[in-house]
């Protein structure tokens, strides 16, 4: 297993961990996690790669061991856009110019394709593993969704603990049960930390399960897509449910009509795996980042 080194970046006040594997020389990966995920979720994807990397993945604000800023405001939301901003500051730090390659998974994957879009000059490939948006809402949603965040306020939501890193490996193995006991032992020493009272909690923030006030707005976010220049490769998982799951009752042809957005998108389907597929097939994940960077 390769061995990362660990930074701590400080972005607008808010300290981001980061997690850097391979030779500080070599071509750079930037990698970012998906939600309630941490940066060692790439570990195995990192193990597989076969050439001279150096890998850069980031805990989220509020994820791993990165700082949760909302708690110390007193609660609150996260906004996505946050996100973007601090891809925008840690690429400052260690890309300060030229065009990066930029790896995501689902909720990261949405953020690299922004962002991509967004500076479209300092990106040169983008690989999306399952990152899908959100169906599209409409104005009449709003009154809604308000009215949900204002009580979600009242009542925070919480996450759950657990009694051993075992239980939270089973966790892991309810959620994805293609995933290895090994591999799942392994991410439940990150995913989890000690709470002070003899059991396990998650790294992350509790306020990441508010949800947003503002409506996903697909008009917008294609206008951004349509501005990326780099090349950008959609990783799915055969018959994914995650897409079902967003895509609800329009057909899939239709929901995966806005991806026409990119100038140059093309798409690889990966079997026997689900959403988490830098977990299910580690070894085709990286061979299909490294083809695509190389």
């Amino acid at each position: 297993m390769n061995t990362p080194e660990s930074d701590f970046i400080t972005v607008r006040g808010v300290r981001l961990h980061v997690r850097r594997w391979g030779n500080p020389t070599a071509p750079t990966l930037f990698m970012l996690h998906g939600w309630m995920d941490v940066a060692a979720s790439f570990q195995f994807v990192v193990d597989a790669l076969g050439g001279d990397w150096q890998v850069i993945a980031p805990d989220a604000r509020g994820f791993g061991l990165s700082d949760w800023p909302v708690a110390e405001r007193g609660g609150g939301s996260y906004w996505f856009q946050e996100y973007l901003s601090d891809l925008d500051a840690l690429l400052d730090h260690y890309a300060p110019s030229g065009e990066v390659n930029l790896v995501g998974h689902s909720m990261g994957a949405n953020v690299v394709c922004l962002y991509a879009g967004v500076r479209p000059e300092r990106v040169r490939r983008v690989v999306d593993l399952e990152g899908f948006g959100l169906a599209a809402a409409h104005p009449g949603q709003s009154p809604k969704r308000l009215r949900g965040w204002l009580d979600e306020l009242r009542e925070p939501p919480q996450l759950k603990h657990y009694a051993s890193l075992d239980e939270v490996a089973a966790r892991l193995t309810r959620t994805n049960p293609r995933l290895a006991p090994s591999r799942a032992r392994y991410l439940a020493g990150h995913w989890s930390m000690p709470d002070g009272e003899g059991r396990f909690m998650l790294q992350a923030d509790p306020a990441h399960k508010l949800r947003s006030p503002l409506l996903y707005r697909l008009d917008e976010i294609m206008a951004v897509w349509a501005n990326v220049r780099a090349r950008v490769l959609h990783v799915e998982a055969a018959g994914s449910p995650t897409l079902a799951q967003i895509a609800g009752e329009v057909s899939l042809d239709e929901f995966k009509a806005r991806f026409s957005a990119f100038p140059d998108w093309r798409e690889k389907i990966i079997e026997d795996a689900g959403h988490m597929v830098h977990h299910d097939q580690p070894e085709q994940v990286a061979a299909l980042i490294e083809a695509f960077c190389a």
